[in-house]
């Protein structure tokens, strides 16, 4: 086999193995990453869905948010686990599960978890799930709770427009 031949190969393995080890592990979401998330979706409208392994509520409106990233695909979608970093593996096969896996997904990677939430939103007290709409200009709604189809409809047309 000649260098030509194997490079495409090569280069087709590569890349296959670098989107797995990509979608492999949630970010660290550490002090500052909100911004790095707000940054990185300047002048862009998106969803931060801040969920946890162990809400049973936030794993119920896992279905209906992959129905949402299928159908919607012009809305980024960013998904934050609430949990501890040691739980990426759990996180990742939830989010695979639900074919999630290949959007933007951190994990708590703080001990002092009150300090994220509270960058995320002074206002918000760590109750799940919870879901921010941000339109481009990045001015925000937050949700506490399970929010139903029409709900996310709601909020689409408001940040959307």
């Amino acid at each position: 086999m000649n260098l030509k031949k194997l490079s495409p190969a090569l280069a087709f393995i590569l890349l296959t193995v670098f989107n797995i080890q990509v979608q492999a592990a949630p970010s660290a979401f550490v002090s500052g990453s909100y911004q790095q998330i707000l940054a990185s979706n300047a002048n862009q409208p998106f969803m931060l869905v801040v969920w946890s392994i162990n809400c049973s509520s936030c794993l119920k409106d896992m279905a209906l948010l992959s129905s949402i990233h299928k159908n919607r695909p012009e809305l980024k979608m960013v998904m934050l686990a609430a949990d501890e970093l040691s739980a990426a593996e759990q996180i990742q096969q939830i989010l695979e599960k639900n074919q999630l896996s290949d959007i933007e997904n951190w994990v708590y990677a703080e001990e002092n978890t009150q300090k994220l939430q509270f960058e995320i939103d002074p206002k918000w007290y760590g109750e799940l799930p919870r879901t921010y709409f941000f339109d481009k200009a990045h001015q925000r709604a937050g949700v506490s709770g399970v929010l139903s189809k029409e709900d996310y409809e709601a909020m689409f047309a408001k940040i959307l427009k």
